[in-house]
């Protein structure tokens, strides 16, 4: 075990994972998010006021369900006290503004876009961004669980991302709030292909605020076990095990500080209520599914970028992205499968989205798609 040592200031690095990844050890109560004006007399809550049910595992999924870890934990980890905070490729260090090179592109919404099924609200419509989802909606969700399939699909360019994630939402589609954890393929963020661990938020539609992981002052750490940005393995092969991570996104009720639960025991950190005006108390939409940004969507050629692992859904086999277990905890704080879901595809051609609700003990979700294809030019 190799000790990591306690930084007095960010920037001074530990060794290398294998995965090439530098891991600070930051004290906490230095971390970026305290940076943000609203977060300035901020109280670190170091742990949920309560403990969210964890579910019994069906006997029948105990034997295929395989977590994952991640590379650099293979070093040790960072003593109480400090948080793991992945170091930057393009910069070195952490940026403390809202305008990082992190932040995501912003959604800019096209209102006179009509959505293709008339159930579909318009806050799907978005921008340089192709989903194939499964949402819940009409009541107010305190929390959102899934397990997700880990894979690590194709991204033609670095300017393009790939995503499998849970959300919160709320608000009008110009300026919603929302926060995501998943899994993500993201060249400009990361500077590489490989599969990591995110979170993201956002308070007014991705305009001016919001980005992942640390790198802008808001989500607040108090995992030292979990680095966000970090590399997640081993990845799911088809015919192999099928890798996945739980995560789970939950309001606390006496803060109302939006908590992320990884594994169904780390509690990594959580969104302060104060970054948001109604997402704190309580979100309109709960989401499961994959996203993938690019500037050639619904354009010949279109992206090769691939969603999920680049097949199409397949439940036969489950050689495509998936979710199962899907939960949302509603505003009695019961943990329990939506009473209404539906499942969406911005471009059906491209990327698809199929749930799987009969006959089975518990609902399940495939998504996924190559992108480009005969179908897709």
């Amino acid at each position: 075990m190799i000790e990591m040592r306690i930084l007095k200031m960010m920037g001074i690095p530990f060794d290398k994972s294998k995965d090439g990844d530098i891991i600070d050890c930051i004290d906490i109560y230095k971390q970026p998010a305290l940076d943000h004006p609203s977060l300035r007399k901020h109280v670190i809550q170091m742990k949920p006021s309560y403990n969210p049910t964890v579910e019994e595992i069906p006997t029948s999924e105990q034997s295929s369900r395989t977590v994952t870890s991640q590379i650099w934990q293979k070093k040790g980890s960072c003593p109480k006290g400090t948080i793991p905070v992945r170091r930057t490729q393009n910069k070195g260090l952490l940026s403390n503004s809202e305008e990082g090179y992190s932040k995501r592109k912003p959604s800019h919404y096209d209102p006179v876009k009509k959505p293709n099924d008339k159930e579909t609200p318009l806050t799907l419509q978005q921008k340089n961004h192709s989903r194939a989802i499964l949402l819940t909606e009409g009541y107010n969700y305190a929390g959102v669980k899934g397990d997700i399939k880990v894979w690590n699909p194709f991204v033609e360019s670095d300017d393009e991302y790939s995503t499998s994630r849970i959300g919160l939402r709320s608000g009008p589609y110009y300026n919603f709030e929302s926060v995501e954890a998943g899994w993500a393929v993201n060249p400009s963020v990361y500077g590489d292909r490989k599969t990591r661990l995110f979170v993201y938020w956002t308070a007014d539609g991705m305009n001016r605020t919001g980005c992942f992981d640390l790198t802008c002052p808001g989500f607040v750490q108090t995992s030292s076990e979990i680095a966000l940005g970090a590399a997640i393995y081993p990845i799911s092969v088809f015919g192999g095990l099928p890798y996945q991570i739980t995560l789970f996104i939950f309001k606390d009720p006496e803060t109302s500080n939006l908590w992320l639960q990884y594994g169904e025991k780390t509690n990594i950190g959580y969104w302060p209520r104060n970054l948001f005006t109604t997402l704190s108390h309580g979100a309109e939409c709960a989401e499961w599914g994959g996203d993938v940004y690019s500037s050639r969507l619904e354009l010949s050629p279109h992206t090769k970028t691939a969603m999920g692992n680049g097949n199409f859904p397949d439940y036969i086999s489950g050689n495509s992205g998936f979710f199962k277990r899907m939960r949302v905890l509603d505003i009695s704080f019961n943990l329990k499968f939506p009473d209404w879901v539906n499942s969406y595809a911005d471009e059906y051609n491209c990327y698809r989205a199929q749930y799987v609700g009969d006959y089975i003990e518990d609902p399940e979700f495939y998504f996924g798609g190559p992108g480009r294809n005969p179908m897709c030019p």
